[in-house]
């Protein structure tokens, strides 16, 4: 075999070797943003929680100056009673002071109501805070091991720049800037075999002649309909 062509044979499974670890890396760390995720989506319900609990105390709030309002108002009816010199006068007092009293009934139930509610809420930020504390424990252990993992694939992948550099210097340039155009194109579908008189690469059928100059493998030799660098496995050869 053309010694150009297995080194850019060696090239492309190095550079797909390369390649390869992105998705590992990516993989590693969708392991750590699912936990994060679930730790930001408590925190987000604990604050939800708190905003829901700070609103109902504001709520309470204006129902405890109504109910003021509501006390003052009653102290004023009474005090009109006394003056009071008809019938009419006196139901429509009656009607008002019947219709406050409601309204002052409701503003405690009110009241009592949203305590209630906040007593809830207060129990359910209990809980969210005993989630948090269990998963902050799961993120620092799971950092750890992603930090690990990580730079295991980086002392791997710095392996393998190591062996591009030192194949890289080997190469004659023409034959690497021709691979890198067709690269720039096909990614790692660079160099393919070809199988059963087919570009692996574009699964065209090549001619006669063309997979004969393959077969030889004494110049490189591109795909008639694709462009990639062509090369047959030893097991194709002896088929």
């Amino acid at each position: 075999m053309n010694r150009y062509l297995k080194q850019l044979i060696e090239l492309s499974q190095i550079d797909k070797e390369i390649d390869s670890f992105k998705p590992k890396i990516e993989a590693i760390n969708k392991e750590l943003n699912s936990i994060l995720k679930k730790e930001r989506d408590l925190i987000a319900k604990k604050e939800g929680l708190l905003e829901e609990k700070k609103d109902n105390k504001l709520k309470i709030r204006q129902h405890e100056l109504h109910i003021t309002e509501l006390s003052d108002k009653l102290k004023e009816i009474s005090k009109k009673s006394a003056a009071v010199k008809t019938d009419k006068e006196a139901k429509a007092l009656q009607l008002e002071e019947d219709i406050t009293k409601e309204q002052l009934d409701f503003a405690n139930e009110e009241i009592q109501r949203l305590q209630k509610v906040n007593e809830i809420k207060d129990e359910l930020i209990l809980e969210v805070e005993e989630e948090l504390k269990e998963i902050s424990k799961v993120v620092e252990e799971t950092k750890k091991e992603i930090e690990q993992k990580l730079a295991n694939v980086e002392k791997q992948r710095e392996e393998f720049y190591a062996k591009r550099e030192k194949l890289l210097s080997k190469i004659n340039q023409k034959i690497l800037e021709f691979y890198q155009k067709v690269r720039k194109w096909a990614g790692n579908t660079t160099v393919v075999p070809v199988k059963k008189q087919a570009c692996y690469g574009c699964f065209m059928r090549i001619n006669d002649k063309t997979f004969a100059a393959v077969i030889k493998s004494e110049d490189i030799v591109t795909c008639p309909h694709c462009g990639r660098i062509l090369y047959v496995e030893e097991i194709e050869k002896e088929e």
